[in-house]
Parts: structure tokens; sequence; C-alpha cells
């Protein structure tokens, strides 16, 4: 029924289908491990099989528990873990649209990223896209040769592109709207009362909504008895071309994904190569040192960004924006003096960073965290807190309970505010984390009006670090080591995960021996936390529900990948 995964460089127990429910039942309610962090699917060709890989924790904190599901690559049918587990929810809708892995029992079992009539499932490794080329970068046309050219304009459009059979855009109905909006529609009502729910969709091209992103949400009057979010109109397979990608071409890749925090996306990615290059990287203290401060400083500048965007969602338009963007704008000077961009930074390498700080850099890190930081945030906090309006609005609205935010797989803000004191640098520490003294911030109302101030307490503790980080740094030339740029890693799997500013970001990397990852999957922060975000939102009013979804503080590029 259960036996210890033994492939080389793998870890965990592998259960057979059959006996799943059972077992992560008893993982659950005899040995504590309630919460499930991430659900990934991964296609095994050579074997025929397919494999579905979950890594559980306990929310009071300490290592992963992993264990893998296999099934027969011909009809991959896992039993559904959303009965035990919510936040199983988007993660095993995601495994079936994007690996064709059947979920049995799944309650909304459809497709999440792709659109409705798309036709197979396209992180299988035998699925080819419109313009394929080759499984693996660099690709013939661009290396060695250096005969450069563009294979897309090498064919005609649509030569390649595979419609279903009998498709044709004219005739098509889309089956998934229809069914999205009979779910929506099949609620009870007091049969007393003569009353009509009303089906509306906010997005997905608004700016309430964050860029592209959709509710659809039925109404009783103004009260919201039902919302779903639908995702993927910006979905590029990111997890695809990073598998076709060198281990390295990946470190700007991961940039993309919350564009407002790269240099932690570049944090968690390195740290699971690292992870299974094993004992022969060295990462020097110094590197170490420098990696915190840059992903603490990236912690600040996405909070102030979130709490600038939910004021903006709150109607308050552009003054308190401007405040906290006046402040990020500092921390992207910083950025841009120590890799050459603001945004996307590609300043992580395996093995340290890829190079020491300019001159004159430590001063203005200084500066910032022990003189105009501090002053900013108190005067943000006098500014924002107390205002009787942004109380009004946000006490009391989108409560999620400490036990919903845990069975949801909520993490970063939205978990802590619950109640939840859960923080991967202190339930799991990673780097040099262990070396500061800070506080988890934890507020106990579940409302908007604890993210928000759970953010500026976070602010407050990142301030902490940082004065500790500057103060202790390593002073020494050339000793940051040698990065690696090119390097053979072995055959295994490693998940790498950080405390990022929206929560545990993790990278789960299966390599082969060969030149690019077999697997390449992101636990995307974004992405899973909105799992909640229909329970958040059922009872309260339709306006709420734009603020609820801006306390949460997502980013498309990572929810849709």
């Amino acid at each position: 029924m259960i036996s210890l995964d033994e492939r080389s460089g793998y870890e965990g127990y592998r259960v057979e289908a059959e006996n799943l429910v059972e077992f992560a039942t008893a993982l659950r309610d005899e040995f504590g491990y309630d919460f499930l962090s991430s659900a990934t699917g991964v296609d095994y060709l050579p074997d025929e099989k397919m494999e579905v890989v979950y890594h559980i924790y306990k929310s009071t904190g300490g290592r992963a528990l992993v264990f893998k599901v296999q099934v027969p690559r011909a009809n991959p049918v896992v039993p559904s873990l959303v009965s035990i587990f919510p936040g199983a929810d988007f993660q095993e809708r995601e495994a079936w649209d994007l690996f064709g892995i059947r979920f049995e029992g799944h309650p909304n079992h459809k497709r999440i990223l792709m659109w409705d009539g798309f036709a197979g499932h396209p992180m299988r490794k035998d699925w080819k896209e419109a313009y394929y080329e080759a499984d693996a970068k660099p690709f013939d046309t661009r290396w060695p040769g250096g005969d450069v050219s563009r294979s897309e304009d090498k064919m005609v459009f649509n030569k390649n592109v595979a419609y279903p059979q009998d498709f044709t855009p004219e005739n098509w109905t889309p089956e998934g709207e229809t069914a999205l909006y009979s779910g929506m529609q099949n609620i009870a009502t007091d049969e007393d009362l003569q009353t009509e729910h009303v089906v509306v969709n906010l997005g997905p091209q608004h700016p309430s909504t964050h860029g592209v992103f959709r509710m659809v949400a039925t109404l009783d009057g103004e009260t919201i008895v039902k919302l779903e979010p639908v995702m993927g109109y910006l979905h590029r397979n990111h997890e695809k071309i990073g598998e076709r990608n060198t281990y390295l071409m990946n470190i700007p890749f991961t940039d993309r994904l919350d564009y407002l925090s790269s240099m932690s996306n570049n944090f968690g990615y390195v740290l699971a190569v690292e992870k299974l290059l094993g004992d022969t990287t060295h990462i020097p203290d110094r590197a170490k040192y420098i990696r915190v401060i840059m992903a603490e400083f990236t912690r600040i500048s996405n909070h102030l960004m979130a709490i600038g965007a939910l004021l903006n969602d709150l109607g308050a338009y552009f003054t308190p924006m401007l405040y906290a963007l006046k402040e990020r704008e500092l921390i992207l000077d910083i950025f841009e003096a120590v890799s050459g961009s603001r945004m996307m930074c590609n300043y992580y390498r395996f093995g340290g960073v890829a190079r020491d700080l300019p001159p004159g850099t430590h001063e203005m890190m200084r500066g910032l965290a022990f003189e105009r930081l501090p002053r900013q945030i108190d005067e943000l906090d006098r500014y924002l807190t107390e205002n009787e309006i942004i109380r009004a609005r946000c006490e009391g609205v989108g409560v999620l309970t400490p036990e919903e935010a845990i069975a949801y797989s909520a993490v970063g803000p939205v978990l802590r505010a619950s109640g939840v004191p859960y923080d991967v640098r202190r339930a799991d520490p990673y780097s040099v984390y262990d070396r500061f003294d800070f506080d988890v911030a934890v507020r106990y109302h579940g409302d908007v009006y604890d993210r928000y101030l759970v953010r500026l307490d976070e602010i407050r503790q990142s301030i902490r670090i940082l004065q500790q980080a500057l103060n202790s740094i390593p002073e020494c030339d050339n000793c940051l080591g040698k990065p690696r740029y090119s390097m053979r890693v072995p055959a295994g799997e490693a998940y790498g995960r950080v405390e990022g500013p929206k929560g545990e970001l993790g990278f789960y990397v299966v390599a082969d021996g060969g030149p690019n990852p077999w697997r390449y999957h992101v636990r995307a922060p974004s992405f899973i936390n909105l799992t909640a975000l229909s329970k958040m939102c059922e009872g309260d009013k339709i306006a709420d529900a734009i603020i609820v979804l801006g306390s949460i503080d997502i980013v498309l590029g990572e929810t849709d990948r």
C-alpha cells in the first residue's frame, strides 16, 4: 500500500491510488499534517506513467512530508483530495488541464488555465504547440552555427495548429461557460419569497480585477451568495517553456512571474536547484546576507504596492498610492544599482549572486533601513490605519477563519491575518534567517483590515531584519565565490520554498541528468490563495468583492503563469 520512494535522488513515499484518500486522511487526523502546500503533476513519458506529487506540512512548523501517486499514462485517474484538503481544488484542476490527470470525485472538474475549446493537455511531454521546434533549448536554429532565424518566419500561419475533430469556430458552443453559469444558478432559495438571483461578471479587463481576471458572482440583491474566480487570460505555459530552458535560463524567467517580487522569485528557484546540486554548491556568507537583504527589500516594496493598490480599490484613488510608490521607487533604485534593472532583476545565481554590491550601495541601504523607511512607514500608518472610512469598509469584510485558512492552503499575509503564525522563515528556516531576531506578524480577525495590518507589521519586521543584516554582513572583497553559470545537475527531485511577500513560493524541479529540467513547477501563492476567494466573499456585498480581492494581493503573471 505504501512504500518508500527509492529512486536515486528522490524522497518521500509512494502510495497506491486506491489508498490515497485513506492515507491523506490519516496524515491529517492522526499525524497532524493539516496543511497541503502543493500538488504537482509530472509526466514520466519513458515509463508510460503519470505522477502526482504532494507536499504536506504541519501548520505548527517543520519539514515537508512528500508522497506520490503513480497511475498509467493511458488512463490517469487519481482520487480527489478536495474533500480532505479544499486547497487541492485549483491544483487538481490545473493538473487535469495541463496533464490530463483526472481526479475522481472532484466537485468542479474542468479546465482552469486553458480556454474551454482547447484540445489536448499542453504539459504532456509529447504535446507539440504551434511553431514547435525542439524539446529543449538551445534550438538548432540558434546554436551552434550562429545562423539565427525565427522559426515562426518559416511557418505558414495555422499550418500546425490542430483543432479538435469537427470543430469550426462558427459552430462552437463554449461548454465550459455553460457549465460555469449553470453551477452559479444552482443555489437553494426560500420558497416563500419570490426572488431571482442575478449572475454578474466582474472583469476580466477591468482595473478592479487587477488586469486580466474575472469573477462570476451570483447575487441576491447586492449580497454575494456564490462567486467563482475565472483565470487563464494571461496563461503562456510558463512551466513548459521552463522545461525547455536550461537551468540558468530559468533565473531571469522567474522574474516574469510576480514582476513586483523578482528577487524573491530568483531566491526560491536557486534554492531548489542548489538542493539538487547538493554539497557541491558552496555559498559564501556574504552572498547569503545579500540574498536576504534583497528579499526583505522586495517584501517591503511589494507590501507598499499592495497597500497602495488596496486603497485604490477602496476608492481613495491616487494619494495613498503615491505615498507608497514614493518609497518603493527608492528601493527600486537599490535594485537597479546592484542588478542593472528595476523590476526584472535577474540577480541571484546558483552558488551566490551575480555580482557584489557596487560602491555606495551599502550606504544607500543603511539610509533607507535606519532612517527613512521607519519614519515614512510610521507616517503611512498614522495617515491610514485609523481612518474611519478604511475601518468601516474593511473590518469584518472577507473573513477567513484560521481553520478555513489552513484548509484552503492559504499562505502569507492571508494566512497570518487569520491568526495562524506560520511563516516559512521560522517554520522551516532557509539561508541565514535563523541568525536574525524578528517576530512573525499575526492578527486574529481574518478580515480585510487585518490583512492590511499584517502587511504593515511585516514591513516593520523586514526593517528589523535589514538593520541586523546590514550591521553584520561580512565585509570583504572578492569573497562571493564563483557563481555557477553552467553545471550538470544530478538526477533527482527537489522542492525549494521561500516566504515570498505573498506567501509560500515554491519551485518543484525534477532533473534527469540532462541540461534542462525534466519538470519545472511553480507553487504560486497568487494562484492558490484564490482558492479561498469564494469563501471570503460569500455573504458580503458586491462592492466588497473588489477589496477582498485587493486584500489577497495577486499578480496575474504569477496566477496564470
